[in-house]
């Protein structure tokens, strides 16, 4: 098995942008909803609006060049490729910092924070908060390799995360990640204790509610959330965790299925006042829904609920641990709950002003903050 790492460039093949363009002239629209609001899922004009957009003005060649910004590379770990972002900070004694994404995100959600996070001079900040940043996909996203196989749940990832920071040089790291990256993350905190120094997370992933008596607010908002999301918000995680196969042929065949199915998420899961648009361009959600259509990885992507939900394993986390609660996210952490839970070590912890669940993506300057007063902590 090799173990080099090659550099790696976006180069979507043109063939690919006019299979695309193909597909949007001759899409078939469902009748709209019969509702006000998005209570039936995505209002058909909001949608009409996004859709026209991406078919008539969005330029995939000019963000595929501003994701190349970044230094992209590739590795094969336990017989899979991946691909990551690896950028080096410029200042001497960076920390290596470890960044996780989830479902239906990518590593389109810290684009506005790897160069603050590498490079804080030139952000108003000071050089002794630079990290080195990896960034990398996770199996079956983006421009890592789809599993063929079954076992590649949340566990194993770790394993291979762990292993990427070792091959790239880095005895010492911290790890950060939300939705599915909280779970690797976690899982990181106790798998390579060794060698993860630290970890912070914006999800409590696998935390049970721990109630004595009246909920305080912080347990009712989290209630509130959980009861919200088993009644109305939770169908495309059975979906994806029962069927990722069958939901995967509608998605993969149709643009706008696929824009449907995620950018619903981003209007339930931001802090948008209604509106995803309020808080990210349209250009920000088409390059997320991208890396999903260009890569063809609903299916895959979505083998990771099949494999891993409700069966992330647990372990006490005794490394230092930060947590930062956006009012936003789906089920905002409570830290009693954690430390009843899995979390032994938890060193700082932030109420954030606003956000939801995609936090770099929505409100990167309080997320660089954030993670740069977590780290203080642990120098």
């Amino acid at each position: 098995m090799t173990t080099a790492i090659t550099p790696f460039r976006i180069a979507i093949p043109q063939r690919a942008l006019d299979d695309l363009a193909q597909r949007q002239a001759l899409t078939r629209w469902p009748e709209p909803e019969v509702v006000g609001d998005w209570s039936q899922g995505v209002p058909a004009a909001w949608l009409e609006r996004v859709f026209d957009y991406w078919r008539d003005d969005y330029d995939w060649r000019a963000r595929e060049a501003a994701l190349n910004r970044f230094d992209h590379f590739t590795t094969s770990i336990d017989g899979l490729d991946v691909h990551f972002i690896h950028q080096r900070s410029p200042h001497g004694g960076a920390r290596p910092l470890l960044i996780t994404h989830g479902w239906p995100g990518s590593i389109v959600e810290f684009h506005k924070v790897i160069e603050p996070l590498v490079d804080p001079v030139a952000h108003g900040g000071e050089a002794a908060d630079a990290f080195h940043v990896v960034c990398p996909s996770l199996p079956g996203y983006g421009f890592s390799g789809k599993p063929a196989t079954p076992g590649w749940g949340v566990e194993r990832i770790a394993r291979a995360w762990a292993a990427l920071m070792a091959r790239l040089g880095y005895a010492n790291y911290l790890a950060q990640g939300g939705d599915w990256g909280s779970a690797v993350t976690q899982v990181l905190g106790w798998q390579d204790a060794a060698h993860c120094a630290g970890i912070h997370v914006t999800l409590a992933m696998s935390t049970r509610p721990a109630i004595e008596g009246e909920p305080t607010p912080q347990e009712q908002r989290a209630l509130d959330g959980l009861a919200y999301y088993r009644q109305w918000d939770a169908g495309y995680s059975k979906q994806q965790a029962t069927r990722p196969q069958t939901i995967g042929y509608a998605l993969t065949d149709s643009p706008l299925g696929q824009a449907a199915w995620i950018l619903e998420k981003f209007w339930a899961w931001t802090d948008c006042d209604g509106d995803p648009l309020n808080v990210l361009s349209m250009d920000e959600l088409l390059d997320n829904l991208m890396l999903y259509w260009l890569t063809a990885s609903a299916a895959s992507s979505a083998r990771l609920y099949w494999q891993s939900f409700g069966r992330v394993e647990r372990k006490p986390i005794e490394v230092p641990t930060g947590v930062a609660v956006y009012p936003k996210e789906i089920v905002p952490p409570v830290r009693s709950w954690m430390e009843a839970g899995d979390y032994r070590n938890i060193v700082h912890w932030a109420e954030m002003p606003r956000g939801g669940h995609f936090a770099a993506f929505e409100q990167p300057a309080a997320y660089v903050d954030d993670v740069r007063a977590w780290a203080r902590k642990l120098r």
